[in-house]
């Protein structure tokens, strides 16, 4: 099952999304997609955590050695933005690159959790794109906030798919692609750290909450983004995320 949050004539509500992409409401009211905003499809998240390096082919694109534990760092719930809505690229910048993920939405509190009872306290998953802006970046084991937590420069969604309908979660494809063009592709099976064990290792030392997100990492594939450029994100069982990027003026012009 597709659960989402969108808008529609004033209201939000909570949804299912149909094979043919229309949602359908509590009170069974289909709605035609086009005809609703999308939002978060997460309604209060919690905290944000985020991986980096956690993609072998990543790592070795980025000449560093593998990790022998999570890079783990939060973000800011003010990063998140819906489904086709904007994100910007700052000014004055000289690289600015998605990083297609897949996000682990814990449903339920979760404290010293073995990795075989893991994916019981996950509500399902979705899709983030964790933009990175590379001019402040220090070193991957010290991210910066200039780097990740800028506004709308985490696009999420457009919903949650239900645990139980991901088949392979450990052999799942990522893509992206800039204007139509191809430019990311790998595999959840390339995850140094996978989603079991992750929430193992967090809630050994902290309780992990509902609406508490877990980013998972990106795989190799950079390119620079600029206003103008559409970034789509996939990933298979899941769906795909889409958002158009406008510069800094244009962007905080329209908020």
């Amino acid at each position: 099952m597709k659960r989402a949050r969108i808008e529609y004539m004033g209201d939000v509500l909570s949804v299912v999304i149909n094979d043919g992409g229309n949602a359908l409401t509590q009170d069974n009211q289909e709605i035609p997609q086009g005809q609703f905003t999308w939002l978060s499809p997460i309604e209060n998240p919690g905290t944000i955590f985020a991986l980096g390096l956690n993609y072998a082919d990543h790592a070795s694109e980025l000449a560093f050695e593998p990790p022998k534990e999570p890079l783990v760092f939060l973000k800011g719930g003010n990063t998140l933005t819906a489904h086709q809505q904007p994100s910007y690229r700052p000014d004055d910048i000289e690289f600015m690159h998605y990083e297609c993920e897949l996000v682990a939405v814990i449903g339920k509190e979760a404290k010293n959790i073995k990795r075989e009872q893991a994916l019981e306290y996950v509500d399902g998953f979705t899709i983030c794109n964790d933009y990175a802006i590379r001019d402040y970046l220090e070193n991957y084991y010290r991210p910066n906030l200039r780097v990740k937590s800028r506004d709308s420069l985490c696009p999420i969604g457009p919903w949650i798919v239900d645990t139980a309908d991901i088949k392979e979660l450990d052999n799942l494809k990522l893509t992206t692609h800039v204007n139509g063009e191809l430019t990311q592709e790998g595999n959840t099976s390339d995850m140094i750290f996978d989603v079991p064990f992750l929430i193992e290792y967090l809630s050994s030392f902290m309780t992990l909450k509902p609406g508490d997100l877990i980013a998972t990492g990106t795989p190799k594939g950079l390119k620079d983004i600029h206003p103008g450029d559409v970034v789509r994100c996939s990933i298979e069982g899941i769906g795909s995320l889409e958002n158009p990027v406008l510069s800094e003026n244009d962007f905080y012009a329209r908020r």
